[in-house]
């Protein structure tokens, strides 16, 4: 019996779900990689101002004929403002109907993680609300803050983005 339970255990670990990993505030946060489009460096010259958006839309960019919001992950989760460097970058996200990019300080690499490594999310106070939260990752000695970008994206909040650009 134990030789099937750990026969059945070690194909639900095979399955594993692959993170792009990225870095805010040197606190490492993971997305589901197949919502990644592209990954790009931060030109802000290329990103133009919308006015009477909230201050975490940096403004919009034209990415091959596609008008995409760029938002800042930083200012949305309220870490302290850093400076935009040659780390700095936007992750393309292609979420159903819509495209967005977000800027975040650079992305360390893609993990694969099995269910057995993913932990509930914490119930208690965070930079932002836990609610966006799809659990705690760990891989030896690294941890990661798992993000549904989706509803993040989608959230009541980012639809004020939406009515702003039309």
């Amino acid at each position: 019996m134990s030789t099937i339970e750990s026969k059945h255990d070690n194909q639900n670990e095979g399955a594993g779900k692959e993170y792009l990993v990225f870095i805010l505030a040197q606190q490492e946060y993971g997305i589901d990689i197949l919502k990644v489009q592209e990954i790009r460096g931060y030109d802000a010259q290329s990103v133009t101002r919308i006015a009477n958006v909230p201050s975490f839309i940096k403004g919009v960019t034209n990415l091959r004929g596609v008008i995409v919001p760029i938002v800042d992950l930083r200012i949305k989760f309220n870490l302290d403002e850093v400076s935009y460097d040659h780390q700095t970058v936007v992750v393309i996200l292609n979420l159903g109907s819509r495209v967005v990019g977000v800027v975040v300080d650079g992305v360390s690499d893609v993990l694969v993680l099995q269910n057995s490594q993913i932990s509930d999310a914490p119930q208690f106070g965070t930079a932002f609300s836990t609610e966006y939260l799809t659990g705690i990752g760990t891989l030896d000695e690294r941890m990661l803050i798992l993000v549904d970008i989706e509803k993040l994206m989608t959230s009541d909040e980012m639809a004020l983005m939406d009515s702003a650009l039309v």
